[in-house]
């Protein structure tokens, strides 16, 4: 036995021959792959005479590619949407409500909930109002968050239920319905404690076995958005140490408030509510250096400079991961200006800061993340959306409509991107990210399918410091692939869409449903020491 070859069990070993993408430093593709107990044995166009006798995974017209990584996404408030009622497919506010009036008397919950309203997809073009939800479903609770997940609308009976102090909070409006900012954020609170433990443990199983059937091996979550005593980051943290079947998941706190991460001993800060800087262009108020279009408004900077500066230097300083949510060029420029600071005050050379979203960045802010190698965590789901389309962005925003997601700018310059879903903004998809990607609005700044590709692969496993165990096919690594119905690098790219997930193999086993095995799960993650 040659030091090529590893001992192996033959028991449990596949051997893969077709089109082989491995997504690595090299843009290598080959012919054959031999994983054996969960790790990769060998890559290359020739099979060994060690491996000939084993039978072959013929591939055909296939491909097979690393496991998708989701960079941006609010597990548990995913899971909790989830199983809600999903209103993006309606094509009018009349269907919408409709459906509420039908499906309210069978739901379990105590409030009816559901996720992605738009008025920019809907034939009447407005959010339903509290009046319209008061007829259709009286005398019981709805909340339906908007798609881009700053603002909602509620109707009587769930106003009623809020608390006192919620009446007073900016973005309130009981006459429409339609709360925002800081009053939506309070009513999310008030909603998600309403969501037992039980409930939401069996809901985030049932999130990790539909992000395994979309071809996905890791998630970054997102957590801390309003549960009692942040019990969502716990779950999360202790459900992704006892997971089985090989699934990973990276725990992003978002919080300003340090303590609460460096208790629970996690390596990272960041995301959204908390850390965001602005708000989103879907409610007017990401924070622009110049106003919307025909209006006098900039959006909204949620923190003064030096708060979002000492935020950063503090966690930099205690090695920490920083993440922040920045939507318009004027919250772009203020995290780019912020992590910078903090990689002045005290220097570190591999510290995977990022901002995530980063959808109207500024040249200035580009060449600093370029300077101090910081990445950008971006969701190419949102190019070419029906819930926020282009004539929208463009009536808002005016000439800098084009400017939005620049991927072949941040590519060239060699800032490091990766893709994320922003579930529940939208649900995880890397086949429709990669798509969106390659067919960016404008056209110049698409990329090749392969760079595409290893946005949702090597980069995502780079982001959280994973590239040496995963996100490419290469000797040694875990076996985490993903089967496409056909190989995208022989599509058109006007067709990517059209791509299918065949199967995923999570350390070299196709993956199982979990189940609702959730409180053993955690159980069993409380006292493991797996990364998380």
């Amino acid at each position: 036995m040659t030091d090529e070859f590893l001992p192996f069990n033959f028991e449990f070993m596949n051997v893969f021959h077709g089109n082989i993408i491995s997504c690595d430093e090299s843009d290598s593709v080959f012919s054959f792959l031999v994983e054996n107990e969960g790790r990769i044995l060998y890559t290359g166009n020739t099979l060994p005479q060690v491996y000939a006798d084993w039978p072959l995974v013929e591939l055909g017209e296939s491909a097979l590619v690393p496991a998708f990584a989701d960079t941006h996404n609010h597990f548990s408030s995913f899971a909790f949407f989830l199983s809600g009622i999903h209103l993006s497919g309606f094509q009018s506010n009349r269907e919408i409500l409709e459906h509420l009036a039908h499906v309210h008397e069978a739901s379990g919950d105590d409030i009816l909930f559901g996720f992605g309203l738009s008025p920019h997809s809907v034939e009447e073009k407005r959010m339903i109002t509290r009046e319209e939800l008061d007829r259709a479903v009286p005398g019981y609770p709805v909340f339906l968050v908007a798609y881009h997940g700053h603002s909602c609308v509620v109707n009587s009976t769930l106003v009623n239920l809020l608390p006192d102090p919620v009446k007073e909070l900016r973005g309130y409006d009981r006459e429409t319905g339609e709360m925002g900012q800081e009053a939506f954020y309070a009513i999310a609170d008030y909603v998600t404690g309403s969501v037992s433990p039980m409930v939401l443990m069996n809901r985030v199983m049932e999130a990790y076995d539909f992000m395994t059937r979309s071809g996905f091996g890791m998630v970054h979550t997102n957590s801390g958005v309003g549960f009692p005593r942040d019990l969502d980051v716990d779950i999360e943290r202790w459900m992704g140490r006892g997971l089985s079947g090989g699934f990973q998941t990276r725990v992003f706190f978002q919080t300003m408030d340090i303590r609460k991460v460096t208790r629970r001993r996690l390596p990272r800060i960041g995301g959204c509510f908390a850390t965001a800087l602005d708000g989103c262009f879907g409610s007017r108020d990401a924070a622009l250096l110049e106003p919307y279009a025909g209006t006098d408004s900039k959006g909204i900077l949620f923190y003064q400079d030096q708060q979002v500066e000492e935020f950063c230097i503090k966690a930099n300083r205690r090695g920490l991961q920083i993440q922040m949510h920045a939507i318009g060029d004027a919250a772009f420029e203020q995290a780019a200006g912020a992590l910078a600071a903090a990689l002045k005050d005290f220097p570190r050379t591999d510290h995977r800061h990022g901002i995530i979203h980063a959808c109207l960045p500024t040249e200035r802010g580009l060449d600093l993340c370029g300077k101090y190698h910081i990445q950008i965590l971006c969701q190419p789901a949102f190019l070419n959306w029906d819930q926020e389309p282009s004539w929208y962005l463009q009536e808002i925003l005016g000439e800098r409509e084009q400017r939005l997601t620049p991927l072949r700018d941040m590519q060239d310059r060699g800032i490091a991107v990766s893709g994320g879903s922003d579930a529940p903004v939208t649900f995880p998809d890397a086949i429709k990210g990669i798509h969106n990607a390659c067919n960016h609005p404008n056209s110049g700044q698409s990329l090749t399918v392969l760079e595409a590709l290893k946005m949702f692969t090597i980069n995502g496993y780079k982001a959280a410091f994973d590239e040496k165990d995963g996100g490419s096919l290469e000797k040694g690594k875990r076996a985490d692939m993903v089967i496409l119905s056909e190989n995208p690098l022989f599509v058109k790219t006007e067709n990517l869409k059209s791509l299918k997930v065949l199967k995923t193999y999570l350390l070299g086993r196709e993956s199982c449903h979990h189940r609702k095995h959730g409180l053993s799960t955690l159980v069993k993650g409380m006292f493991s020491g797996s990364r998380i």
